[in-house]
Formats: structure tokens, sequence, C-alpha cells
């Protein structure tokens, strides 16, 4: 792959990425709104911790390099399941963050099927 590629998926990567620890450090800092956004919809509040975690954990793994392919595939269906959340058709605003899961889906799909291209931060293991 040549060197305009391998960097073009390095910054793709590191989008997607910081996508997701942004999100976690949101929870982090101000969980109330996500807690509600659960309870909501039934679930329990406490479950919030668990997807700060994933966010995290699976956001610094891919901007890193590491295991791209599940943690990406994860994230796909992570963004899949908790688009739902924002499936109100009345409110614009909502919606268009339905759609961007989608969109985030896909792109995590694709980093999925081809890896994390040349630039990857040492080798995990």
């Amino acid at each position: 792959m040549p060197v305009s590629a391998n960097l073009a998926v390095l910054i793709g990567r590191a989008l997607i990425a910081i996508l997701f620890i942004a999100g976690a450090l949101q929870k982090a800092i101000d969980p109330t709104a996500a807690m509600h956004l659960l309870t909501g919809f039934g679930l329990p509040a406490p479950l919030i911790w668990v997807a700060l975690g994933f966010n995290a954990i699976a956001g610094m793994m891919v901007l890193a390099g590491w295991a791209v392919r599940p943690m990406a595939f994860l994230l796909a269906g992570y963004c899949g399941v908790t688009s739902f959340f924002h499936l109100i058709p009345d409110d614009p605003w909502q919606m268009s963050i339905f759609v961007k899961n989608w969109a985030i889906a896909g792109g995590c799909l694709v980093l999925a099927a081809h890896g994390p291209g040349r630039y990857v931060l040492g080798k995990l293991g």
C-alpha cells in the first residue's frame, strides 16, 4: 500500500478512535445525561460505566493499531445498538445522531475488513 494510503488509514483510524475516547471522557466528566438515557429505556444506570470502559479501551486500542479488526467490529456493533437510543423521528437532531452512528459503524467495518494499515504503535504482547 502506498505511503499516502497508509497515512489515510492512520488518520481515519485516529479520527474514529478519538470519537470513542472523547465519548468515554464525556461519560466520565458528566455521566448524568447518558444515565438518564439508559434508565429511560429501562436499563440500569450503572451500565454507563461498562460503556465508558469499552469506549476508552476500544478507542485506545484502535488508535494504537492493536487488535484493530476485532475492536472495530465490536465498535461497529456498539454503534448499531446505541443508534436506537437516538431513533426519535420527531427530533431532527436525534435523527442526525442516529444516522451518524450508522456512518461510524460503516467506517468501523472498513477498519475491521482492512486492518490498521502500516502505522501502528509497536506490537501488543
